[in-house]
């Protein structure tokens, strides 16, 4: 089901009695339908579901993410962000999991379409088949136009690998659902999985990461004297693809910074690598879409998860 935003959400501090420019972003936010974004905008599209992670057994409570995250971003400054496009929630109601995300890919698909690099808040990290299926819809149609294949990279920010093999889908498995697609339709995927905690994944998980090629780097390897290393490794990896996917799981920060997610890190990556990271992808012009996975305001003390979230969601927001 899809849903509109909840204009209540949007509020925060009006300063226009002050000099100067003093807008945030629940002064320019605007509810939009995808297929009337305009062009290059900062467009926001939340994926409410629990669905995913209640397959994999963990702590429920991600689908008020999206909501979460907005009540945070409304009282932040707009600066650049002259106007902020709220295309609504995907509700997953019940276990309809599959159903929830067709209409998430659909949505992305649009956006797409219309030049816009969207943020997609969740929600489990079953977000990111979802995300795939709409990012797939376009990349099929720009090969069909180019008569060209497209390679794509895939950056998941991540402490667990998600390559699940069992069956149904869960938050669990959405980038091997993504690798088994790519290989039936013999699409160029590389895909690097970053932060990963050697104490959350099997060894089975380890072995599948290692037939499919993925670039991997741990969490103690992903610590802030490695920036310029990682910065680097990341531009190779940008520099060998047409369009990048970037999702990011708020699992893979400390859970003394993020407490409010499914499966807290005992260890994680600081926040300023997973900045430097994500900025570098989007100023590389060849991410064509981003999202947020795990965050489960449940488990959230005094909104630390959901500031650093939105932190993360404005820094993305748009083409600038």
């Amino acid at each position: 089901m899809t849903q509109n935003i909840d204009r209540s959400i949007w509020t925060g501090r009006d300063d226009n009695s002050e000099r100067g420019e003093t807008k945030r972003l629940f002064q320019v936010v605007v509810a939009q339908e995808p297929a009337e974004v305009p062009p290059k905008s900062a467009a926001l599209l939340g994926f409410a579901c629990d669905a995913g992670v209640a397959r994999n057994k963990g702590r429920i409570g991600a689908a008020a993410g999206p909501t979460a995250i907005r009540k945070v971003l409304a009282g932040l400054p707009a600066h650049h962000h002259s106007t902020l496009y709220d295309c609504g929630d995907i509700i997953c109601e019940a276990d309809d999991l599959e159903a929830a995300q067709i209409s998430l890919g659909a949505r992305v698909s649009v956006l797409l379409a219309q030049g816009v690099v969207p943020v997609v808040i969740g929600g489990g990290h079953e977000i990111a088949w979802g995300s795939f299926l709409g990012l797939k819809q376009w990349l099929i149609q720009k090969e069909t136009l180019t008569k060209q294949t497209r390679k794509l990279l895939i950056l998941n920010l991540d402490a667990h690998f998600d390559l699940r093999s069992s069956r149904p889908a869960s938050s669990g498995t959405p980038f091997d659902q993504i690798v088994e697609d790519c290989q039936q339709h013999n699409r160029q995927l590389q895909y690097a999985c970053w932060g990963v905690s050697v104490l959350s994944n099997t060894p089975a998980l380890f072995e599948r990461a290692s037939e499919i090629h993925a670039d991997v780097i741990l969490d103690h390897q992903l610590q802030e004297r490695h920036i310029d290393l990682a910065l680097a490794r990341l531009d190779r990896l940008i520099a060998q693809a047409d369009d990048v996917y970037l999702t990011i799981d708020m699992d893979v920060l400390p859970a003394s910074v993020i407490p409010g997610v499914s499966a807290p890190a005992a260890f994680g990556v600081p926040l300023c690598v997973i900045e430097a990271l994500a900025l570098r992808v989007k100023q590389s012009g060849k991410m064509r879409l981003a999202d947020i996975a795990e965050f489960n305001p449940h488990f959230d003390v005094d909104q630390h998860s959901a500031r650093v979230a939105a932190r993360l969601v404005w820094m993305l927001l748009g083409s600038q």
